[in-house]
């Protein structure tokens, strides 16, 4: 039997994407929640950081050059660990019952473990990137080289390990 291998067409095909979407769609609800002294703090903070998590598996997805779509990743994964680390803010704070904080904590790990496998998935297509499309110009300004070491993997397209 042949396996059949399932293409991406958008990156709402992606997992990570979805997976995250429903995590955000979940901060969104607990921002609601918040208290009115939170709402131009932690509140403002939170959804940006929530729509950042998902713009960037989006953006990322668009670009064709295999350093720039790692390096959203890498800025979803942080703002990822922003709202986990709001999480305990909001433990904290006494805003939310202890008892819904690690369920939520529970599908943040789970987006976390998918962005780190895509990362790794999209490194592998790197190392052995013979059908990558490239763009005309070096991203922002910077060479393959440069990238490689801002992203924190070396030459021969293996990643640094305290990158993931």
């Amino acid at each position: 039997m042949q396996q059949e291998q399932k293409s991406f067409r958008t990156f709402e095909d992606l997992e990570v994407y979805q997976v995250a979407r429903e995590f955000r769609k979940m901060i969104y609800r607990v921002a609601k929640r918040l208290p009115d002294v939170e709402k131009y703090g932690l509140v403002s903070q939170i959804r940006r950081a929530a729509v950042s998590l998902t713009n960037n598996v989006a953006e990322g997805r668009g670009r064709y050059h295999y350093l720039e779509q790692i390096k959203f990743m890498l800025q979803s994964r942080g703002s990822l660990e922003e709202l986990l680390d709001d999480l305990n803010v909001r433990s904290d704070e006494e805003y939310l019952p202890n008892t819904e904080i690690p369920g939520l904590k529970e599908q943040g790990w789970r987006v976390y473990q998918l962005t780190n496998g895509y990362i790794r998935y999209l490194r592998e297509r790197k190392a052995g990137a013979t059908l990558a499309l490239h763009e005309s110009s070096p991203a922002y300004g910077l060479t393959e080289d440069e990238l490689d070491a801002v992203l924190g993997t070396e030459s021969n397209g293996r990643s640094n390990d305290s990158t993931i």
